[in-house]
């Protein structure tokens, strides 16, 4: 499992633990200790190898790939003659089948859907009868409390139950997207199969959960909840195609604060959340939710001073569940809003908001990075997946500058929130980067006087030299180095041969 996931894991442990404080329907009862069960327990028929052979795209290095890699991974079978996993085991997949854990026969397979926000992937064997003798799993809701069981497989292809006992459902971040969806989490003594952690959970024959992240020193693991997995499958056999999982696109801050909510007009019987932010063109600023706004009924639901609304089998749930998991894309929900001491009725109508229209993406799996090299100058657009390159550290790693324009993105960039932010990543030495080697991970504004929206203006910006040069204008020292075309142009076939490049761009 990648450390970026164990750090992940524990940052959420701290919330969690708040959580439970908070909230007596999610507390934990008395734990029976784990036990690991080679048997019976589930009827093998149900779960099945999953292989893929993975290659990334080198971030630093656009034109090229790293070195690729295998994962192995247990996955449900389900109703459809289809297989569910997790998106990461399928991310950047050069090759994917299934595998019979008991005979070994295995066949090719692809991937039918796969969401990196909710981290599961739907895939289908490509020899329809391959599945054919497999029981499939349906999904089924478990309630805090319950015990339930982590599916492994052994070597020889025999199924290893886990008991796990699952002690709280909350709200709460996934490894690769910004969006927060339920979690469960699950203290059991799992033990390492498979070289990863993604594996079924189940209960009386039913899947609860797919498991995504285990940390072996507290033994506690954090589960992809049965809602979400509903979500995701119903979205997935949807007419017109998949759509992910929708937003409300507004901000809002806790109202505990008895000065904020005496100026915002609230009674003391009121709950209800403080709107900070409204997304430019989102589906909160077309519904008429200004900042300021304060949230206190959704969907029919209460909200608290905390965000959270009383789900009926979950109990103390954050709001942000009922926007993006129990509705989906298009669904219209009555908000009921508090501005000015007055009562505001107003419609949310719910939408997906694709990675490719921040500023910043969040991810872009699977897809090429896209590049422009000058003379052995490159330049590329700010991603999270260039950030990543720093490890599972990376927002403490990453350049400051970068960590600053990601995580304030929204407000940096609202005049234009589908802009690009063009850096230059790095410098390759050649003739044309004499002393300019040491140049790396600035922020490109304008070249030859033409600001710069996205790699994609590059080449306007380079048919018009000035006076002779091109001229290359940065955020921050050095603030401008210059080109001679006529150089850049004429080491392009030694730079391509010297560098093994495919191309000098991709755009």
């Amino acid at each position: 499992m990648s450390r970026f996931l164990l750090t992940a894991l524990a940052l959420c442990a701290v919330s969690l633990t708040n959580v439970l404080g908070a909230n007596p329907a999610t507390a934990q009862k008395p734990q029976p200790k784990p036990t690991v069960q080679a048997g019976p327990v589930q009827k093998e028929g149900s779960v099945i190898r999953v292989n893929s052979t993975n290659q990334v795209y080198d971030f630093l290095r656009p034109w090229s790939k790293r070195p690729p890699y295998q994962l192995r991974a247990v996955g449900a079978v389900l109703p459809g003659g289809r297989v569910l996993t997790t998106a990461e085991q399928v991310a950047n997949s050069t090759y994917l089948e299934l595998e019979k854990p008991d005979s070994g026969e295995k066949s090719p397979a692809t991937v039918e859907v796969v969401d990196f926000d909710c981290n599961l992937a739907l895939i289908k064997a490509s020899d329809p009868a391959f599945l054919a003798p497999y029981k499939p799993l349906e999904v089924a809701e478990p309630a805090v409390g319950d015990e339930v069981t982590i599916l492994q497989l052994e070597a020889n292809g025999a199924v290893l139950n886990t008991r796990a006992l699952l002690t709280t459902a909350e709200v709460g971040a996934y490894p690769v997207g910004e969006l927060s969806l339920m979690l469960y989490r699950l203290s059991s003594s799992l033990q390492p199969r498979d070289g990863g952690f993604t594996f079924p959970v189940v209960k009386k024959g039913a899947l609860v959960g797919m498991l995504l992240r285990f940390d072996n020193r507290t033994q506690t693991a954090d589960a992809i909840a049965a809602p979400v997995i509903r979500h995701f499958l119903k979205a997935a056999t949807a007419k017109g195609g998949y759509v992910g999982f929708p937003r409300a696109g507004m901000g809002a801050a806790p109202l505990r604060d008895p000065q904020l909510r005496r100026y915002a007009g609230l009674t003391d019987g009121l709950g209800g959340v403080y709107v900070t932010e409204v997304t430019p063109g989102g589906p909160a600023e077309k519904a008429g939710i200004q900042q300021g706004d304060v949230v206190v009924n959704v969907a029919g639901h209460e909200i608290d001073r905390d965000g959270n609304y009383l789900d009926p089998h979950y109990g103390k749930i954050a709001k942000a569940h009922l926007y993006s998991c129990v509705h989906f894309s298009g669904d219209k929900i009555p908000v009921t809003l508090m501005r000015q001491g007055q009562k505001v009725q107003t419609e949310l109508t719910l939408a997906y908001k694709d990675p490719s229209e921040s500023v910043i993406e969040p991810y872009t799996i699977g897809k090429a990075p896209r590049y422009y090299i000058l003379g052995g100058l490159v330049f590329q657009e700010l991603s999270r997946q260039f950030l990543r390159e720093w490890g599972s550290e990376w927002t403490r790693k990453a350049p400051e500058k970068f960590l600053y324009l990601d995580a304030y993105q929204r407000e940096l960039f609202k005049d234009d929130p589908r802009q690009r932010v063009v850096i230059l990543s790095n410098v390759l030495p050649t003739p044309c980067t004499v002393g300019y080697e040491d140049l790396n991970c600035l922020v490109v504004t304008k070249i030859n006087g033409r600001v710069l929206k996205s790699l994609a203006d590059i080449e306007e910006a380079l048919a018009h030299p000035v006076e002779g040069f091109h001229h290359i204008e940065f955020q921050g020292h050095p603030g401008e180095i210059v080109i001679d075309p006529a150089q850049a142009c004429g080491i392009e076939d030694g730079l391509v041969r010297s560098y093994g490049l495919p191309a000098l761009k991709r755009l």
